[in-house]
């Protein structure tokens, strides 16, 4: 398995705990925003760091994220940022890392200053992240051929961590064929062969290995007919409500043995990437007694 983290050298400097700034600020920023589990996950990491550090979550309307940004004072570390505003975030970045170039999409911005206190913004995606260590808990570290069901930002995540677990071809299930047309240009970057397909035709899909819904956990689409090995694991990145209706399908067919992997585990495993990059602003700089970071945050949100 080949997992590329966020890249995370810019020569700025973090400002973290400090009398002068006083108390640190982070928030989740989304639009809906009340059934997000960040703000338990990273309340937990900064309680088990020692780390005197605010986070909320705040229901920010579409296009507002630039205009909210602008607003924040130096007490502000940075941001997770969540749907629908992470083609904005990434816009509004002075400097992206290469997951987040590839996929048009960021999730998680960085404060960073200079000697004089110009802020920089730098903007990461650690939801490819999340995908590859959610499947490697269960066992998963390579796939030949991958379907992805549904498009946007969160499906073209999906692709790149396709091609980090080494697919050699990815399969995109979509409504409208036309709108997920630049997933065919990720694939290209990331060095896999993607198609799309209207999910209607999810009987003529190839045999695959493994499927990523990045549909809402209410969509009634059904995977019955999509032709796959026995073992292949459903990731579905919806959490809220679980078992999804997908989620509950796959899990009933005895004669299929696949695990279902919750969105919430891929974004527990995000969340410790994006904790890392609020602490020292290295996506590779483990956290102190990560161990202990990571059990915490888990049992914060029901996982084992």
């Amino acid at each position: 398995m080949m997992l590329l983290l966020p890249s995370t050298s810019n020569g700025w400097r973090l400002i973290l705990n400090s009398s002068k700034h006083g108390p640190r600020h982070l928030a989740v920023v989304g639009h809906p925003i009340a059934h997000s589990q960040s703000p338990a996950l990273h309340r937990a990491a900064f309680t088990t760091l020692n780390l005197a550090w605010t986070y909320d979550a705040i229901d920010l309307a579409p296009g507002g994220l630039a205009e909210f940004v602008q607003g924040l004072d130096d007490s502000w570390i940075g941001l997770s940022v969540t749907m629908p505003h992470k083609a904005q975030a990434l816009k509004i970045a002075d400097s992206v890392d290469l997951i987040g170039r590839a996929t048009g999409s960021v999730n998680t911005l960085v404060f960073s200053f200079d000697a004089a206190g110009k802020r920089h913004i730098s903007g990461y995606n650690t939801d490819v992240s999340g995908m590859v260590l959610a499947l490697a808990a269960e066992g998963l570290t390579s796939a030949r051929h991958v379907a992805i069901i549904g498009g946007g930002a969160t499906a073209a995540s999906a692709v790149v961590a396709a091609a980090q677990l080494g697919a050699e071809s990815v399969t995109v299930l979509v409504r409208n064929v036309t709108s997920a047309q630049s997933l065919l240009d990720v694939g290209e970057t990331v060095g896999t062969v993607v198609a799309i397909h209207n999910v209607n035709d999810m009987e003529n899909v190839p045999c695959v290995d493994l499927v990523i819904s990045t549909l809402p956990g209410t969509a009634e689409t059904s995977l019955d007919s999509l032709t796959r090995t026995p073992m292949a694991p459903l990731l579905d990145v919806a959490y809220s409500p679980w078992p999804s209706l997908r989620g509950a399908q796959w899990a009933s067919q005895p004669e299929r043995r696949g695990a279902v992997v919750s969105g919430l585990s891929m974004l527990a495993h995000q969340a410790l990437i994006q904790v890392r990059l609020f602490h020292s602003g290295d996506a590779a700089v483990e956290l102190p007694s990560e161990t202990l970071v990571r059990s915490a945050m888990f049992a914060a949100v029901g996982l084992p």
